[in-house]
């Protein structure tokens, strides 16, 4: 299962020579991330009032080109691998025109409650989720 959403470089996500500012793809990605959760049908917001909340504990982005002010990115999210305790999202952003590709980046996640405490499994019905959508892919 992927979720793919398109976005516009706005001038706010630059940086004064018009490239994008590193900092504005972890938004993309959160967006992305978001997105799929709601695609498998969860809300963010439902998961925390249910006590759950899915930290982000690694990025690992690799730059590979510079997107600038105006370009039509899209944003592809997917799940890579689920481990009993973290999910890892891979995701991508590339140009809509040329399909060149500005970064490739893997973002794991684990469970803690409201308080900030690990849980040191994923609840189990949303592991089978993730783990559901991860057979998606294959």
């Amino acid at each position: 299962m992927k979720h793919i959403f398109n976005h516009k470089v706005f001038y706010s996500d630059t940086d004064a020579y018009g490239v994008v500012w590193h900092g504005s793809y972890l938004r993309w990605l959160e967006m992305g991330r978001v997105y799929l959760c709601e695609m498998m049908g969860y809300n963010l917001v439902e998961l925390e009032k249910n006590d759950i909340v899915m930290p982000v504990t690694n990025i690992n982005i690799r730059y590979k080109a510079s997107a600038k002010l105006n370009d039509e990115l899209i944003i592809e999210t997917y799940i890579s691998k689920v481990t009993p305790l973290s999910i890892t999202f891979t995701q991508t952003v590339s140009d809509k025109n040329t399909n060149k590709l500005f970064i490739i980046a893997a973002i794991d996640v684990v469970s803690i409650n409201k308080e900030g405490k690990l849980y040191r499994r994923f609840p189990d019905f949303l592991k089978d989720v993730f783990e559901g959508a991860l057979e998606c892919n294959v």
